[in-house]
């Protein structure tokens, strides 16, 4: 058995053994040796053994005649389980190899078609007779290579394995039935003989069959004892007669020259060839005065006669088509005087005939398969590759053993007695229904129509969500989805609502609104089955990524009871997902069998919990919306309560609405280098793709690896500005680099997207940059990993510092966050979206960061929409009276939501239907002359927000229905979330927004603008900052002043009495600060001794924290960042100290730990002041609280908003950084403020 063809390398030396083990178990008769290189040092020489074992076989030789008949031992058979295995061999593409069937339809098939094993069975249907029961399924390719292959059909009812050469396929027959009803008998080698032509131009297979055994028994055995049939064969025989064609392969520089005779009139040769290349040069012969060429092109054999003398005398025929197809074609041609003749696959009726006046006078010899000389005259084509056998010249089968043997003609680079033709289209490597075609190197996929691309059609065209469509900056409507990517799940068409703040993703069904329901009772009930506009599976894995589903259920009824009470049978009830039915309905909840009426305790009649179930006459209605998204979609209702006299209901099943993405949003913060996330084995054998975004500020990282033996696959940051992906199948490393023109390393989120197939490796960053590397045409193609797969660093490589998101591997959603919650060193989810996408909110809205993401606050602009760039301009008035639905809009040239008001009118009538807005721009609808007229409602009217949609926010007044005024005021005295009235809220309140705040109108209310001023606060009356003039600082003393300010404080606000002289051994500080100049001194904490502690902005912007507890002589110093945090915005900064262990926070960085040194002292001693300033800019929001022995509130400290002047130490305009214009005038490091200056306070 050939699987493949593989190279064995030898040894290097004349001691060492290098020992080999086939992968499959190999039968054969004979072992052939092809040295394919040797060393280049010594002598050529070679020992070789084989280890195997006997090997008895039972064979039987089939002449393309006879057939074996296995009769049953009754007339006619109802099997239920069925196991065939045989082995076979032959060089014919066409054959039966085993048949049986019944005369009620059923039948079994086993045959070889173009190459390929056709396996065809039915086992009957109850629909349209037996049509609906065929099944058939292809297996194999190239099988007419006279090679021995092993087939084994096991078949249990209608589930079935079909095995060749160890690879099985599963499969189910279509139909209803199990069993397989066949009469008489099982052929084996061809269809029954019945003395009629066989149908179907079926042919008998003509080789060798091996083992043969149907349900445990040996058909061979039985056929040498004569048990069976065997009247058809001319000569029935026990071995396997080989019939040697003597194969040649050529490749793309392989010639194999013929000697003929010379001189004649006439050209005579034949050949069969096998190839996959639509061209290429079959025979080239110099005659004595011009040339002949048969050649492929296209897939068509054609042949071209020169003769020089003859005036240029030309013969160019054609015939053939597809003959490229990797099947064997016999070519046949003839040519003397005035004639020539190509015959293809010895169809004499489609032969091509000329008789052009030609004189041929044949040379010497023949060129089959390639021609490199430089002659007079030359072939168009110069190689071939491919297969030849039965070469015949004028007539003779040529003697291919003695041109082996060197006895006659020459070659080069041919495999004698061998054909090395690969099916490199089987098994089919284009995904997704991808249309495979190759040629002899290698093939390729097409991907029309599939929604996939790339090389093997492994990767979608579409997003994999509507959010991902809503960050491509699309707006509301109508997109293709693939949920799983490269995943086995089709892409399919969904409704993207992107008006809202939350995203929908809507799957409508195929139920209209409104569906009547008659004639139903308990015992028999109106099954209604809905369709949704994409499989069950691709609504599967809408709602198991969404973060909330809902679908809105209605039952309009008039004496249709609905659910009864909840412990009585239901009614009604609806099948959801999995095939489970629920008892509840909408606006309930599972397990509790009742309507949303029932669950606010308002149905029409108290005693029971759905509206429906009182049984009255009048028309009722029970709806709600179904939000338990494991239980959706609805697949099905079954009604049961529509059969008494005057009994009535209307369903309405609305369509499945979703809202969010948890896998494009799924993330994990990697806090330290050696910080990994580990998932099972990624299975990536012969394609894979893996997509994430990440963002950092360090240089490099591992974003991921999984390792094999030999076998790995590994994404990383290599540096600053380039991804790597390598990788190594068995072939050697891969490699592929893309570099970026900025660093990648800017805490800005990026796309990393990466594949590998059989075809090509792909690497491509932020969907702009890539690079392609072309897979090598021979070698190994299998990815065989081993290990678990490592997210983050793994085996002491450098890990990655940072935030991944949306880790996609062949299409699988990774759940980072939830391996996170469990994995120390790692966090899940990652703040500072607004980082990355701020940007989207457009007109002013404000990016509000979330856990999961980000939204924009569109409230404080003129416009609406996900990203604030929907400008409010269209008014809306749609209905149904049982036409289906209409809908009038009518635009505004100006926004609508300018706090102003706008009148709107609508009306409706048989005739027509209009929308007017302020009484200027209006759209008029005419009603259809046909159809339903009457508006029949059965609701309660709504004013505002309705069954989950988007309510209004604003006032509403002098509203008018059909002349009849609605005291909206009334109703709005005892209705929670409304309010009587309307009127502009900072006309009434706005003073209260204290020291320049700004009020900002709410339609709830009001709020104070606080962001341009120093304050802070409901009223902007709360002091939280600084505004630090140059050379300016504040000073706050903790002891004893401390003490007095604690005296003049109540009780609810104390602060913790302090000993006079404090000792320090923990502290924590927090504050926030801007500024856009360096050198400058942020905090300072002295004391009565030489200990301090002092956060600075050096000369070049970077932050530095200071400790000098003494035992050292030097401060201990710590650069928490190497950037320039002197670029105006704002910045946090969190310590931490207890005892030697120091934990410092930059902004929404991981935290980052340190130790104090072994030879420093831990506590800080007699704790006396603290210095904020010397900075160029804003100190914001300041927390400094020391922990253990003092705790005293910002907010006394800066009781008086104030600048502070102090005169600056001497040496500052020639000193380094802030600190040292300060501090270092002192060899102490201890204070130089004028403690006495006088202060000026605002």
């Amino acid at each position: 058995m050939v699987v493949d063809i593989e190279a064995f390398a030898g040894n290097s030396n004349t001691e060492s053994v290098v020992r080999h083990d086939l992968q499959n178990p190999t039968v054969a008769h004979y072992l052939r040796i092809i040295p394919l290189d040797w060393s280049e040092e010594g002598r050529i020489g070679l020992r070789f053994e084989i280890y195997g074992c006997p090997y008895w076989a039972d064979v039987i030789n089939f002449d393309g005649q006879g057939v074996i008949s296995y009769r049953f031992k009754m007339k006619k058979m109802k099997i239920l389980k069925d196991v065939i295995a045989l082995k076979f061999k032959t060089s014919e593409s066409e054959g039966v190899i085993l048949h049986g069937e019944g005369q009620q339809g059923d039948y079994i098939t086993l045959e070889l078609r173009s190459g390929r094993l056709l396996l065809q069975i039915n086992l009957g249907s109850n629909q349209y007779g037996s049509i609906l029961g065929h099944t058939s399924v292809t297996s194999g390719s190239l099988l007419d290579d006279h090679h021995w292959h092993s087939v084994v059909i096991e078949r249990y009812r209608r589930n079935v394995n079909f095995t060749l050469d160890q690879h099985t396929q599963h499969f189910r027959t279509n139909g209803e039935f199990d069993h397989l009803d066949l009469d008489y008998e099982l052929t084996f080698g061809g269809m029954p003989y019945s003395g009629k032509p066989v149908s179907g131009g079926r042919r008998n297979f003509k080789g060798c069959m091996e083992s043969i055994n149907y349900n445990g028994e040996n058909i061979t055995d039985l056929a040498r004892r004569k048990k069976l049939d065997t009247s058809s064969f001319r000569n029935l025989t026990f071995s396997c007669v080989d019939i040697h064609t003597f194969p040649v392969f050529f490749n793309s520089t392989s010639f194999l020259q013929l000697p003929g005779r010379r001189d004649h009139n006439m050209v005579s040769v034949g050949f069969q060839f096998r190839t996959w290349n639509p061209s290429g040069l079959l025979l080239f012969s110099s005659l004595a005065d011009g040339m002949l060429e048969l050649a492929l092109n296209d897939g068509k054999v054609t042949a071209h006669i020169n003769v020089t003398q003859q005036k240029n005398m030309r013969v160019d025929i054609a015939s053939g088509s597809g003959l490229n197809d990797g099947e064997w074609h016999d070519v046949r041609f003839l040519a003397k005087e005035n004639f020539a003749m190509l015959t293809i696959d010895g169809d004499e009726a489609s032969a091509v005939r000329t008789t052009s006046p030609v004189q041929i006078t044949t040379g010497s010899t023949y060129h089959f398969g390639g021609y490199f000389l430089r002659t007079r005259a030359s072939p168009i084509q110069r190689s071939f590759q491919g297969c030849m056998q039965l070469i015949q010249v004028d007539d003779q089968l040529a003697d291919l053993t003695a041109v082996e043997q060197g006895r006659m003609g020459a070659f080069e680079n041919v495999s004698l007695d061998m054909c090395a033709i690969i099916d490199r289209c089987m098994p089919n490597q284009c995904e997704h229904g991808g249309r495979c075609s190759q040629i002899w190197d290698g093939f390729t996929c097409t991907c029309d129509g599939t929604g996939y691309t790339g090389a093997t059609c492994h990767t979608s065209v579409y997003e994999q969500s509507c959010e991902a469509y809503k960050h491509l900056g699309r707006s509301s409507d109508s997109y293709w989805i693939d949920p799983d990517g490269s995943g086995p799940l089709g892409p399919f068409k969904v409704i993207c609502n992107m008006t809202e703040d939350k995203v929908w993703t809507t799957v409508v069904n195929n139920l209209p609104a409104q569906t009547a329901v008659t004639g139903s009772s308990r015992e028999r009930r109106t099954v209604l089955q809905l369709n949704y506009s994409a499989s069950m599976e691709q609504v599967t894995a809408i709602t198991n990524s969404a973060e909330h589903c809902e679908q809105q259920v209605a039952y309009a009824c008039r004496m249709s009871r609905l659910l009864n009470t909840p412990d009585g049978t239901p009614y009604t009830w609806w099948v959801g997902r999995g095939n489970e039915k629920h008892f509840y309905w909408g606006g309930s909840v599972p397990g509790i069998q009742k309507c949303a009426c029932g669950i606010e305790r308002n149905c029409t009649d108290s005693k029971y919990y759905c509206n429906c179930d009182a049984d009255q006459k009048q028309w009722r209605d029970d709806s709600g919306l179904l939000v338990y998204k494991d239980h959706l979609p609805v697949s099905q209702v079954a009604v049961g309560d529509t059969n008494r006299p005057g009994s009535e209901a209307k369903l309405t099943v609305g369509p499945l609405c979703c809202y969010g993405d948890r896998s494009y949003w799924n993330a994990a913060s990697f806090n330290t280098p050696s910080s990994y996330l580990h998932f099972s084995t990624f299975q990536g054998e012969t394609s894979a793709d893996i997509s994430f975004y990440f963002k950092t500020s360090a240089p490099y990282g591992v974003f991921l690896e999984n390792l094999g033996n030999t076998d790995f696959i590994r994404l990383e940051l290599k540096s600053p500005m380039v991804v790597s992906f390598s990788f190594d199948v068995g072939n050697g490393p891969v490699e592929l680099n893309v570099h970026s023109p900025t660093p990648l390393n800017d805490d800005q989120w990026h796309r990393v997207s990466a594949e590998r197939n059989t075809k090509e490796a792909i690497l491509q960053l932020d969907q702009k940059y890539k690079e392609v590397r072309p897979a090598p045409t021979q070698g190994h193609t299998r990815l065989e990993l081993y290990s678990q797969l490592y997210v983050g660093a793994a085996g002491g490589q450098r890990g990655f510092l940072g935030c991944i998101r949306s880790l996609k591997m062949n299409g699988v959603t990774l759940d980072l966050e939830e391996r996170a919650k469990v994995t120390p060193g790692v966090k899940p989810g990652c703040s500072g979206h607004c980082t990355s996408f701020g940007m989207y909110c457009r007109n002013g809205g404000k990016c509000v960061e979330k856990y999961n993401g980000y939204s924009c606050d569109c409230s404080t602009t003129a416009f609406d929409g996900p990203f604030c760039s929907k400008a409010p301009t269209v008014v809306s008035f749609s209905f149904d009276v049982g036409n289906g639905p209409v809908e009038l809009n009518v635009h505004s040239p100006t926004l609508l939501n300018d706090d102003q008001w706008h009148r709107v009118s609508a009306e409706r009538s048989t005739k027509e239907a209009i929308l007017q807005l302020d009484q200027k721009y209006q759209e008029v609808r005419p009603a259809p002359t046909q159809g339903h007229t009457r508006l029949e409602l059965y609701s309660q009217l709504y004013v505002g927000a309705a069954g989950g949609q988007r309510g209004f926010l604003g006032c509403i007044r002098s509203l008018k229905m059909n002349g009849v005024t609605l005291d909206l005021e009334e109703r709005a005295k005892v209705t929670p979330g409304v309010k009587p009235g309307c009127s502009g809220h900072c006309t009434s309140f706005g003073m209260y927004c204290r020291n320049g705040g700004k009020c900002v109108e709410k339609y709830n209310g009001y709020s104070c603008d606080c962001s341009t001023t120093a304050f802070d606060g409901p009223f902007c009356s709360k002091d939280v900052g600084g505004f630090f003039e140059a050379g300016t600082l504040v000073k706050y003393n903790l002891v004893p002043e401390v003490m007095a300010a604690a005296s003049s404080l109540d009780e609810k606000s104390v602060i913790h009495n302090l000993p006079v002289e404090t000792n320090l051994t923990c502290e924590d500080l927090t504050f926030s600060f801007s500024t856009s100049t360096s050198p400058s001194l942020l905090v300072y904490v002295s004391s009565k001794t030489q200990d301090y502690m002092a956060v600075v902005l050096r000369h070049n912007g970077t932050l530095q924290l200071r400790y000098n507890l003494g035992g050292l002589r030097e401060p201990f110093s710590i650069d928490i960042d190497q950037r320039n945090l002197a670029n105006g915005q704002p910045h946090t900064v969190n310590i931490s100290r207890v005892e030697r262990d120091i934990e410092v926070q930059l902004d929404h960085y991981p935290p980052v730990s340190y130790s104090l040194p072994e030879a420093s002292d831990t506590q800080f001693t007699l704790v006396k002041s603290l210095f904020l300033g010397k900075v160029f800019g804003i100190i914001a929001v300041v927390i400094f609280t020391i922990l253990c022995t003092l705790v005293f509130l910002i907010r006394y400290m800066f009781r008086h908003k104030g600048t502070y002047h102090t005169n600056e130490a001497k040496g500052g305009e020639s000193s380094e950084s802030a600190d040292t214009a300060i501090i270092g005038t002192e060899a102490n490091f201890t204070e130089t403020i004028d403690e006495s200056k006088k202060e000026w306070f605002i």
